[in-house]
């Protein structure tokens, strides 16, 4: 299982092993990680880990925060990065040893802007398209892909001129939305594909009620909504 070291002036303070989906970090008792310091914000990041891999970002914090000494928003964490949150440090250590049971190599898939052509994040059209953006660790580590018993399966979108269009998901995760407003993956394990939040002030609509902080399992023609658009789950005999 990954975890974070955390320490301050190259003094361990503590571990925390990555074993919830969405492990909050700030200042506030409510945090999964209190940091009791005043450069610290409230509620000053969040990790999100799905499957084998972790994803951070921060929220909105006034200090900011850094991984390998550069600010970020959103980061996909790689073994032994460096996070940065005042004079704190976390050190993220992958468990390479997961990787081995994926069911194929892992490629992120960003649902962008336009059905038609690759564009770049944040389009102002606001429809929704598949494009690989970055392959992950599995991938990285050299592990031949395996087959996965879950059924084939797809999304349909509902609104908007791409109405209509089928995008299959392929790959162990696959984004959606729209980076800065409102962002979910979902995620294909052995037993099944789940929704979960990852950004975004307001959480995704699963048939028109808001899911919560926890991974949602998806069933055959669930409709989800983000970022304004709607597109049904379909399972694929």
């Amino acid at each position: 299982m990954a975890k974070l070291i955390l320490s301050m002036d190259g003094l361990v303070l503590k571990e925390i092993e990555l074993n919830k989906e969405r492990l909050t970090i700030g200042r506030k008792p409510h945090n999964d990680i209190q940091i009791d310091n005043l450069a610290i914000s409230g509620e000053h990041a969040v990790v999100v880990t799905i499957l084998q891999d972790s994803f951070l970002e921060d929220l909105n914090s006034t200090n900011g925060t850094l991984v390998n000494g550069q600010a970020i928003k959103k980061h996909f964490l790689r073994n032994n990065d460096i996070v940065e949150l005042g004079k704190y440090k976390l050190k993220y250590m992958a468990d390479s040893a997961g990787h081995s049971i994926m069911p194929d190599a892992e490629q992120t898939a960003m649902i962008r802007s336009d059905v038609g052509r690759q564009s770049q994040l944040g389009s102002q059209s606001g429809e929704l398209s598949l494009q690989p953006t970055e392959n992950l660790s599995r991938s990285q580590a050299g592990v031949a892909s395996r087959p996965s018993a879950v059924p084939a399966a797809a999304i349909q979108l509902l609104n908007g001129s791409n109405a209509g269009k089928l995008l299959k998901l392929e790959k162990t995760l696959t984004t959606l939305g729209k980076p800065g407003v409102q962002v979910a993956v979902i995620a294909r394990r052995p037993h099944g594909y789940f929704l979960t939040h990852v950004e975004g002030d307001s959480y995704p609509l699963l048939n028109g009620k808001a899911i919560d902080a926890q991974a949602q399992s998806l069933e055959d023609h669930d409709v989800i909504e983000i970022a304004g658009t709607k597109m049904a789950f379909i399972l694929q005999a």
